[in-house]
């Protein structure tokens, strides 16, 4: 069997910890994957994968042909795509990992955007605010608001997220309208679990101060925290690029205005830049102009 398809559907299955969901990931049945794996077992001479009722752990073996597999798969699939000329089409599979909120208001119109103009490209995007390894993963580029982007990846900077206080009219006509930061301690403030839950660090006039709020309702997920912004749980501070509709549409109001949190980095990210696939660059030269032309 082909040898190089063993790797790949040995690599998702090491990845999955399961023959059945990468049967499902690689759109083949699960006899056909295990055929795979017992091939590759069978042109090494050892066994690759120790198989129980419940589960599938890689023996020493297999862990050191995953290293091997994952980078002879990835050469084969860079291979691949740079022996094509520039006219034929872009194919294959992406696959991208970003935070929920983000995909909802800006890449998913991107992605639809950019599968547009290559008809023959698929693209799986796997949503959540944890970093993930991209690596294990197999994930080809990551879409993070970070200051401070992991400098064991390579990272290209894509736009510049601005965050601002906001509250429903509701609320605010029932707790009142803060005319300072010190005025939060007051309220009932809503954050997400992973940025500002103990405080919010404010600046004005170029003076930085970090104010102490009462924090009632944390999520992991920036979307959810602005609806329930919406139905009036409190002042929340949420990224522009999420809120700005809203803010148009007066379902939200900004609070505190003349107040500014810290500018946060949007960042493109990928493990290396050797045998980057054309689709890959392709799509950050893309995300790169889409983001520069249009306004936060």
């Amino acid at each position: 069997m082909d040898r190089l398809m063993a790797m790949k559907v040995f690599c998702e299955v090491a990845a999955t910890g399961s023959f059945t969901a990468a049967a499902d990931r690689l759109e083949m049945s699960r006899v056909m994957v295990s055929r795979y794996v017992e091939s590759l077992e069978s042109w090494l001479g050892v066994r690759l994968i120790q198989r129980t009722t419940r589960r599938l752990a890689l023996t020493d073996a297999g862990e050191r042909c995953l290293q091997r597999a994952q980078q002879l798969h990835g050469v084969a699939e860079a291979l691949q795509q740079e022996v094509r000329t520039d006219a034929e089409e872009l194919s294959g599979l992406l696959r991208l990992t970003c935070s929920v909120s983000f995909a909802y208001a800006q890449l998913a119109t991107a992605l639809a955007a950019f599968l547009q103009q290559h008809p023959a490209l698929k693209i799986d995007v796997k949503l959540g605010d944890q970093a993930v390894n991209l690596l294990e993963e197999r994930i080809d580029l990551a879409i993070r608001i970070s200051q401070s982007p992991d400098p064991g990846l390579v990272s290209r900077p894509l736009a510049i997220c601005d965050s601002v206080m906001v509250a429903s009219p509701a609320y605010l006509r029932l707790a009142g309208t803060p005319a300072h930061p010190d005025q939060l301690a007051q309220h009932s403030c809503i954050s997400h679990s992973h940025f500002g839950r103990d405080g919010w660090t404010l600046s004005h006039n170029g003076q930085t101060q970090r104010f102490t709020v009462p924090v009632r309702l944390t999520m992991d997920d920036a979307t959810s925290l602005m609806q329930a912004a919406i139905a009036g749980a409190g002042i929340a501070l949420l990224p522009a690029y999420l809120v700005n509709p809203v803010l148009r549409e007066g379902q939200l109001i900004s609070v505190l205005s003349d107040w500014q949190a810290a500018q946060i980095g949007v960042y493109a990210l990928y493990p290396s830049r050797r045998h980057l696939a054309p689709a890959v660059r392709a799509l950050l030269d893309f995300l790169v102009q889409r983001f520069e032309q249009r306004p936060w």
